[in-house]
């Protein structure tokens, strides 16, 4: 598909590069787009400086979980879940982010391998989630946490299940967090402007959102468990720090998110990103655009740990 002259305009010339990239997320070319992306992943994977950061990989009831550890014994901790559309990724997918965010904040970064739809449709990856937190609660001391400390962070499609812990967490239906940091959440099934107009943007488009929604539902109808947009759990949440792109079909739910949790009185910063694409910084991480953003979510990091 020849990219949208119009989107090009508004694109970043940074990103002008991918342009014509497209996320094929329909069944028949599920499995080639999951196999690109783990080899790119694992090839970059050496190649990122992970100085300051110690690095293990750990199973914490059946769930892979792999450790960053940038702080000295009590750490705060985030708990992360990985971008892919809940179809795509692995521990390798945002390696880079978990290693600057451990790095920068200060912290350790516990990074979940949830299970896959469709093979694994909800509530499968989101029970991972869950188990994950709850270890790191019970096993805090142990693994050198503060646990009065814990943070979520998801990014894409991780940003639905961070976004749905933080929301049990304010239920008491699990641990308490302090802070949940969301970058370019998939957030709401149902329809929303940007997901209208953005048909053919690069990196992810109104097409691949649906198809991404009908993969992790399966047979289960939409609901508030499932879908955090369509929750009205976000009494007493904690702070949140969101970051969004313009170009982007999951733009309109990540700002009505925001509304939503500033209505119920939830400290809440947004920030949009003009002239990028869903995944920009996945593209070109060594933008400087790239490394603001993760300037700005180490900071928020920081405040939500009392260390800024």
């Amino acid at each position: 598909m020849e990219p949208d002259p119009e989107i090009v305009r508004r694109l970043d010339p940074a990103l002008h590069a991918f342009a014509a990239a497209r996320s094929d997320l329909s069944l028949g070319g599920l499995g080639a787009v999951r196999d690109s992306l783990n080899q790119r992943r694992r090839d970059a994977f050496g190649q990122i400086d992970a100085a300051g950061v110690e690095i293990s990989d750990v199973t914490a009831d059946a769930v892979p979980i792999r450790i960053y550890r940038g702080a000295p014994s009590p750490s705060p901790a985030v708990i992360y879940c990985h971008a892919g559309a809940f179809v795509l990724g692995n521990l390798d997918t945002d390696h880079r982010q978990c290693v600057e965010l451990a790095r920068q904040a200060a912290c350790t970064v516990l990074s979940v391998d949830y299970r896959l739809a469709p093979e694994h449709p909800y509530p499968a990856a989101l029970d991972d989630a869950i188990a994950a937190l709850e270890w790191a609660w019970a096993a805090a001391s142990e693994l050198g946490l503060d646990r009065e400390r814990l943070a979520l962070a998801g990014n894409s499609a991780g940003g639905a299940l961070a976004a749905g812990l933080a929301q049990r967490a304010a239920a008491e239906t699990a641990p308490p967090v302090v802070g949940l940091l969301l970058h370019q959440p998939v957030l709401d099934d149902r329809p929303t402007a940007s997901k209208a107009e953005f048909v053919s943007t690069p990196g992810f488009d109104g097409v691949a959102a649906g198809l991404m929604w009908r993969h992790y539902l399966g047979q289960t109808a939409p609901s508030a468990a499932a879908v955090p947009g369509r929750s009205l759990q976000i009494i007493g949440a904690a702070s949140t720090f969101i970051t969004c792109s313009e170009l982007d079909p999951l733009r309109d739910e990540a700002l009505a998110y925001a509304r939503q949790l500033m209505r119920a009185g939830v400290r809440t910063d947004v920030h949009l990103f003009g002239g990028t694409c869903h995944g920009f910084d996945s593209l070109r991480p060594d933008w400087d655009v790239s490394q603001t953003l993760l300037t700005m979510q180490a900071e928020a990091l920081r405040q939500f740990f009392g260390q800024s």
